[in-house]
């Protein structure tokens, strides 16, 4: 050791003192330095754990609110849905209710103003043969048999001859139904005499409905199914006017 200039006792020394240096070095600042790294790092992992689970949490809670805002959303949407339709609903009922009330008024209405028209209707038929029948004798000027006179206009109005519906003599009608216009409102008598009339031409019980109207003059118009007899004084002058041209 000598030779090679080293001197044994001094190494030793220098060994020594190096071994102290490095466990105090150890023990006082490498330990507690990689102690304290290692409880950095775990903080730092447990943080990072932690940042994760809060993400995680975050995003749990954020999916958890959309959903029940969506849930809510649909059940607001289905609950306004259903409170439309039915208010659509009692719309549609109220304005069909307030429709038929208002087309049944109508019908009233038009029955009543109906009713009345053949009531003056009536009390004109009657005031219709007097001055007729006044108005021949003072034409003729003499006096005329009055029933017979009567007799003819009643034929004239009512279409009915000697207990005979005219226009139904010889007819071809079929149908279940019959609808009888008249110039003038028939008497009960008269349209007693119509339906049994109809009866014997359409066999069976057919609904048999009167109408009045004007423009026919005289004479009845009856209508049987797709059938129409004209007896009318309006319907034979127009056949009148079309035979002369």
């Amino acid at each position: 050791m000598e030779k090679l200039g080293l001197n044994l006792g001094y190494l030793i020394v220098q060994i020594l003192n190096f071994g102290i240096v490095f466990i105090a070095l150890y023990e006082w600042i490498y330990k507690p330095l990689l102690g304290m790294l290692e409880k950095r790092r775990k903080s730092i992992a447990q943080g990072l754990e932690d940042a994760r689970i809060a993400a995680e949490a975050r995003a749990n809670a954020e999916q958890e609110a959309a959903k029940i805002m969506a849930e809510a959303q649909s059940k607001a949407a289905a609950t306004v849905r259903e409170a439309t339709e039915r208010a659509q609903v009692a719309a549609k009922e109220v304005r069909a209710a307030a429709e038929a009330e208002t087309a049944k008024a109508r019908e009233a209405a038009m029955a009543e103003m109906e009713a009345e028209r053949n009531r003056i209707l009536s009390e004109v038929r009657g005031q219709v043969a007097a001055l007729s029948i006044a108005a021949a004798q003072k034409l003729i000027g003499e006096a005329l048999d009055e029933k017979r006179q009567r007799a003819l206009l009643e034929e004239f109005f009512s279409g009915v001859r000697s207990g005979k519906v005219v226009v139904l003599q010889g007819s071809e009608l079929e149908g279940s139904a019959a609808e009888v216009t008249s110039a003038l409102p028939l008497t009960d008598a008269e349209q007693a005499t119509v339906k049994k009339e109809l009866v014997s031409v359409l066999g069976g019980s057919p609904a048999v409905e009167f109408r009045v109207d004007p423009a026919i003059l005289g004479g009845l118009v009856v209508r049987a199914g797709d059938r129409l007899v004209d007896g009318s004084v309006a319907g034979q002058l127009q056949n009148l006017r079309q035979s002369l041209h």
